[in-house]
């Protein structure tokens, strides 16, 4: 099997600086070397573009695809009129059109250039879609229940999903609890129980909400009530922070602590875990600045995610590190690429094959369309705006 060059102005590996006009080499559905200019003579110059790693997007909600543009984002006080909102639209879907807004979702993530998801799943429900996909993603099953009842009810139909899914070359199973402030205790642990001996991934949504502090603290405030309207209100089996819920699903398995817009820099992080970031649905309910340099700073691991069209205009993970960059110019760009890309792929359990441009790893990866001028920080042509298609390679195929 002969091999195929190509080459680009920047070659971005994300784990090493970058390339000027160097080249990257596959055979097969594989990286056989990435190299600086002149090392290969390309089979094809792709020109003025960066190639990097395929993006990861490591949070976000396909079902909700459909909402993009009808739910409007409040301030971060006002979060339980959102949540209605996502109640009243999910509730409003039939199966034939939740499947439909997950594969239009899936065709927007695969269309920019996404080659690595985490999606959490009511009901699992892009299971299917997933495994069609010519991409890698985990499909995570979504658990909710505050009442006793409820939450027996929503593990038993976790497990038997997770438990009979037959994991393919490119998709996984996972499990999601909720939030510490929409599920019971003993249903975080079994969540964690659950998936401990396949050792994958567990997401957490994390210290969202101020009224989720003020609910877990003392049992009352605006998540309370949106509750009570819904008749789903049991403070019974309510945890009291964010801490004690990391503690509840500190096991070996990846986890994710999605959001996390209201951590204190200084909370104890458990191993193995990671906090996945979502810029343009951070500011757009007005939270206060997220603390992900400081996390950064201390070694914890940070991914980017979108989040869902119902609180996002698209699910371009890209889109969420040029904003990143707009609005902290100073924050190092090697660093930010590898929030966009590796760290994505290793919170998810699949940085063996994705999540950089490696010798062995698959041959996934991006050409991204740069401006026609120099910067001397090549990063500054890669997270500026910037028109213009890109072009995927997933497993060594142009997609």
């Amino acid at each position: 099997m002969s091999s195929r060059v190509f080459a680009a102005r920047w070659v971005f590996p994300a784990v090493g600086p970058p390339l000027a006009n160097g080249t990257v080499s596959v055979r097969g559905d594989r990286i056989e070397s990435v190299d600086p200019h002149r090392a290969r003579t390309p089979d094809q110059d792709l020109g003025n573009v960066a190639i990097v790693p395929g993006l990861v997007n490591a949070h976000t909600h396909l079902d909700l695809s459909g909402a993009r543009g009808s739910i409007a984002p409040t301030d971060a006080e006002h979060c339980t009129d959102w949540l209605q909102a996502v109640v009243a639209f999910r509730r409003s879907r039939t199966p034939e059109q939740v499947q439909a807004d997950i594969r239009a979702g899936l065709a927007e993530c695969l269309n920019i250039g996404t080659t690595l998801i985490g999606d959490i799943a009511a009901d699992g429900a892009s299971w299917n879609a997933l495994t069609e996909a010519k991409s890698r993603s985990v499909a995570l099953f979504e658990l909710i229940g505050m009442t006793a009842e409820r939450a027996e009810q929503s593990l038993e139909a976790g497990r038997q999903w997770f438990d009979s899914r037959e994991e393919t070359a490119t998709v996984r199973a996972g499990i999601s609890p909720h939030a510490p402030y929409s599920t019971r205790r003993e249903l975080l642990v079994a969540a964690g129980q659950l998936v401990r001996p396949t050792k994958r991934p567990l997401a957490l949504h994390l210290a969202e909400w101020p009224s989720e502090i003020e609910l877990l603290h003392k049992h009352r405030g605006p998540l309370a009530e949106f509750f009570k309207k819904l008749n789903a209100w049991d403070s019974s089996g309510l945890i009291s922070s964010a801490g004690i819920a990391m503690k509840a699903v500190d096991f070996r398995q990846p986890k994710l602590f999605i959001h996390g817009n209201h951590l204190a820099p200084t909370a104890r992080i458990p191993r193995n875990s990671t906090i996945v970031y979502c810029p343009r649905t951070h500011a757009a309910f007005g939270h206060p600045p997220h603390q992900f340099r400081e996390f950064l700073r201390r070694g914890v691991r940070v991914c980017l995610g979108t989040d869902s069209l119902a609180s996002n205009p698209d699910l371009d993970v890209l889109a969420e590190a040029r904003f990143v960059h707009e609005r902290d110019p100073d924050f190092p760009g090697d660093m930010l690429l590898k929030m966009t890309t590796l760290f994505g792929a290793e919170a998810l359990g699949w940085a063996n094959d994705a999540g950089s441009l490696e010798v062995g790893k698959s041959a996934d990866f991006v050409a991204i369309p740069l401006p026609d001028r120099d910067a001397a920080d090549p990063h500054d042509l890669l997270f500026a705006e910037h028109p213009g298609a890109r072009r995927t390679t997933f497993r060594g195929v142009w997609r």
